[in-house]
């Protein structure tokens, strides 16, 4: 049972050492970007779609409407 304890405790430590060096990374700022907002410009923007996408194409021939 004392096993469980030393565990527990070891296990605490561990995962507070992960939190403070989190912390100190994020203040020391590891985790700016300072690369993405200078090529932002060189990525093209997503074109809209047309409204009659599909009445502009060509490939099926239209049906004569009898009346």
């Amino acid at each position: 049972m004392s096993v469980v304890f030393v565990l527990i405790i070891i296990g605490i430590l561990v995962a507070s050492a992960f939190l403070l060096a989190f912390i100190w990374a994020v203040r020391n700022g590891q985790f700016d970007d300072s690369y993405t907002p200078s090529v932002r410009i060189l990525f093209d923007d997503p074109t809209p779609k047309e409204e009659n996408e599909s009445d502009l194409s060509t490939d099926k021939p239209q049906k004569k409407q009898s009346k």
